[in-house]
């Protein structure tokens, strides 16, 4: 049986609805629009077999309709919200309008890609951002053709059906790819597996798509996220703008989003840095789809397989300087717990970025830590050049794109921060 035949065979939304009490602390963040409602916060319940997925409404101590949230009965985020106010009417065309919306508030991004002289491919952007466009623990990203749906919570199996349909009408995609989270991968998935096609088919080969005027790969069913990191796009095409003339450091380069831009921008040397060998290859793979620019054929590019910091340190001894250096890691602060480890590594990588950086040059260092407040990013970055007797002056900070809003604390987790680095030793040369 296919994949596509699969999703008739997943269970039909239940005809069951929950009732629903929660403490008067959740009423009052489920009418201020937060998302969750956790176990410990659910007073009672008028069924207690309720299965994922099933409709969950909120009452208030008057019995007065409040919400309706998705039953989440093996998380402990009990209730994910999708409706907050007066009552409606959850089916498929609610779904429908809710994606529609959601693209709609997109049309921002594809304005800006009107113009774009080389792009050949359609662009890449995320069509539903979870919980901060009402679709909680849903994921929908669009390269050119082909959608990425992934799924972070069981709840979306009953009414995948009706978010597929909702997805290729809102999108216009000819191609559906089913992602999974791993906290899901070791579930009852009713025959359905990470990567699989549900609409269509995925060509041989990635999914190419344009990004500004430069192409790019994807691979939607396999590779990281959903194939690749579209939320730094602005950032990129800025880091472009900023690279003419310039040597350039990438470190967690990954998949050479980054490293393609500012070879594209006129550097004149890019120098990538990523543990992983296949994400470096595929950073090759995607300067040779823009081997005809001019500014990316003439621009020097190396790699090196290492740990960040290892290399970081080892480039830094050898002497070897950078007028713009890219710092861009994976989170560090998975939990509450871990957020003073966090700290101690972005001061650590802007410690050694200090020491690689020519003096007047540029560091833009970003973090997807959402427990790292903006705050406590920019303050350790800020704090860690003043120990180290350099001078940082601000240029830019940067949040999120437009395909990634944030409606809730908790959703907020990218800034990036541009500095103009003053080290001083041109002053000591020139003393």
């Amino acid at each position: 049986m296919s994949a596509s035949d699969l999703l008739e065979e997943l269970p039909s939304p239940s005809d069951r609805r929950l009732a629903i009490r929660v403490t008067p602390d959740a009423l009052r963040r489920i009418r201020s629009r937060h998302p969750w409602v956790y176990d410990r916060s659910v007073e009672s319940v008028n069924h207690d077999d309720g299965s994922p997925g099933d409709l969950g409404i909120v009452f208030d101590r008057n019995r007065k309709f409040a919400a309706i949230g998705l039953w989440d009965p093996n998380s402990p985020i009990r209730l994910r919200m999708i409706h907050v106010g007066d009552p409606v009417t959850i089916d498929a065309a609610w779904f429908a309008q809710r994606i529609a919306d959601s693209v709609g508030r997109r049309q921002v991004l594809f304005d800006r890609h009107v113009g774009s002289g080389r792009a050949v491919h359609g662009p890449a952007y995320r069509a539903v951002n979870g919980e901060n466009d009402g679709l909680p623990a849903l994921v929908v990203d669009v390269y050119d053709h082909v959608a990425v749906v992934k799924l972070y919570s069981e709840i979306w199996y009953p009414h995948l059906p009706s978010v597929v349909d909702g997805v290729v009408a809102a999108t216009g995609a000819d191609t559906v790819v089913l992602r999974l989270a791993r906290n899901l991968q070791d579930l009852e998935s009713y025959g359905l597996d990470d990567g699989d096609v549900i609409v269509g088919e995925v060509p041989d080969g990635p999914v190419l798509f344009s990004e500004g005027d430069l192409t790019f790969e994807a691979d939607v069913q396999r590779g990281q996220k959903t194939g690749h990191f579209l939320d730094q796009r602005l950032n990129r095409l800025a880091v472009g703008k900023l690279a003419g003339g310039k040597r350039v450091l990438d470190v967690f380069a990954s998949t050479g989003g980054f490293t393609v831009h500012a070879a594209a921008g006129g550097a004149t040397a890019v120098h990538a840095v990523d543990a992983s060998e296949p994400t470096l290859a595929i950073a090759q793979r995607n300067l040779d789809h823009n081997a005809d620019v001019p500014a990316v054929a003439a621009c020097t590019v190396t790699t090196q397989v290492d740990d960040a910091f290892d290399a970081m340190g080892a480039l830094g001894r050898s002497g070897r300087k950078f007028d713009l250096v890219i710092v861009d890691p994976p989170s560090f602060a998975q939990k509450a717990a871990t957020v003073g480890r966090a700290r101690a590594a972005y001061s650590k990588l802007t410690k050694l970025a200090i020491g690689l950086i020519e003096d007047g040059g540029i560091l833009v260092q970003a973090s997807c830590s959402s427990r790292v407040t903006p705050t406590e990013f920019f303050d350790t970055v800020t704090e860690t050049a003043l120990e180290h007797g350099a001078t940082f002056t601000e240029i830019r900070r940067t949040g999120h794109d437009i395909d990634h809003p944030v409606t809730y604390d908790e959703g907020e987790y990218l800034k990036a921060g541009y500095w103009r680095v003053e080290t001083g030793s041109r002053r000591r040369r020139d003393g």
